[in-house]
């Protein structure tokens, strides 16, 4: 009894802030923008526009995690060698602190014409560089932003390895890159799937990266829906896009969720 009444505070939190506005999310992608039921919304996402600007979403969305993970996984590594890995952790952490909004100001400024980027190309002898309002930026930017929280679940895995385990493989003859593909890799999956959906699934919906660095270049579905609701005020259409970016998150969360059979076959060397 006293733990149905413990529940119940939890039973209502989920009710108010997640199953009611997915409820009202859902039933405004049913009504045009004069307040009208119609299907219209759902036969504009498949249109070539809305295609072109989820694959758009996906390419970007893709090109951030991976490049995030291709920093934060070494990152993971070496840390777990140091002495001081909280200490490492926090330097790396700490920005995540700062507001959101001061960090992309800081990187307009570095990236603009008289910016520190510049300034060293040209301190080299090197062309100046448009870097602000481009691709490029706002995947920089992107990938800076979240390293952390790659770093965070991939560091936790690996961290968690055995030594033992790096030992046994070596007194077996197997090679740093043996130790990496068959023990390290494996074993610290969970981690990178981790990383992979608290990247991944945000990734998809920015918004306001894209209108100060790139100047709204670059489109993602999170632009589209902040278009349609504070632009437009097509309500319907925004909820709808933001209908299929869920649908998008749960697939994303259950290829990357599952268990690891890889974990199976460490120490077939």
């Amino acid at each position: 009894m006293m733990r149905r009444l413990l529940f119940i505070p939890y039973l209502i939190w989920i009710v108010l802030f997640v199953v009611a506005p997915l409820g009202l999310m859902v039933g405004y992608s049913f009504f045009d923008i004069s307040g009208n039921p119609t299907l219209e919304n759902y036969g504009a996402f498949f249109s070539s526009e809305y295609f072109n600007m989820t694959m758009s979403s996906f390419w970007y969305a893709f090109l951030i995690t991976f490049f995030s993970l291709l920093i934060s996984y070494p990152l993971a590594l070496v840390i777990r060698q140091t002495e001081r890995k909280m200490f490492w952790l926090l330097l790396i952490i700490l920005p995540t602190w700062i507001n959101l909004l001061l960090k992309t100001y800081a990187f307009i400024g570095m990236f603009g014409k008289e910016g520190l980027v510049n300034a060293v190309a040209t301190a080299f002898g090197l062309a100046e560089q448009q870097l602000l309002f481009s691709d490029i930026a706002f995947v920089i930017v992107s990938v800076y932003i979240f390293i952390p929280f790659m770093l965070l679940p991939i560091f936790n895995a690996v961290d968690g390895i055995e030594n033992n385990l790096l030992s046994a493989a070596r007194d077996l003859g197997a090679s740093k890159w043996d130790i990496l593909r068959r023990v390290l890799l494996p074993l610290s999956m969970p981690g990178i799937k981790t990383g992979i959906q608290v990247v991944f699934i945000p990734s998809l919906s920015l918004f306001m990266i894209t209108r100060l660095i790139t100047g709204n270049k670059v489109i993602t579905l999170g632009t589209a829906i902040e278009q349609q609701f504070l632009t437009t005020e097509n309500w319907g259409m925004g909820s709808t896009i933001g209908v299929f970016l869920i649908l998008a998150m749960m697939l994303v969360m259950t290829v990357t969720s599952g268990k690891n059979k890889e974990a199976g076959r460490v120490g077939r060397l």
